[in-house]
């Protein structure tokens, strides 16, 4: 299984990006897949996450309301919307999906794939 993201960039506050992650290898029509982000010195957190079946998704508190994750079944992809860009969103973003939904999808090990990760820079 591959992930592979792309999209990011450098954008000013207040700006846009959409970020892109296509599997290959696999489908995940009944798993989960997921947005993390790493800022420089910091630990890995999760951004936010989709359910492939249903649908269902999941934010982080710090990004409700300016990201929306969304899939593409038939691609086979999944996207990041992040509009109102903030410095604080500068990081590597890495998607990650796993062929299960456990009930948790916060977590680092709920996913068992992951992507080479694409970098984020919003500047002030």
């Amino acid at each position: 299984v591959q992930l592979q993201a792309s999209g990011g960039g450098l954008v000013q506050a207040g700006g846009s990006l959409r970020l892109s992650c296509a599997a290959s290898g696999r489908t995940f029509s009944s798993g989960l897949m997921g947005w993390f982000r790493q800022a420089p010195g910091k630990e890995r957190e999760f951004v936010a996450a989709i359910r492939w079946s249903a649908g269902y998704s999941n934010y982080a508190d710090s990004v409700k309301g300016r990201f929306t994750i969304s899939r593409d079944n038939a691609k086979n992809t999944v996207y990041l919307q992040m509009n109102s860009l903030e410095p604080e969103d500068t990081a590597v973003y890495y998607c990650a999906a796993d062929a299960y939904y456990s009930g948790s999808y916060r977590r680092l090990n709920d996913y068992s794939f992951w992507g080479q990760g694409t970098q984020v820079t919003v500047s002030s």
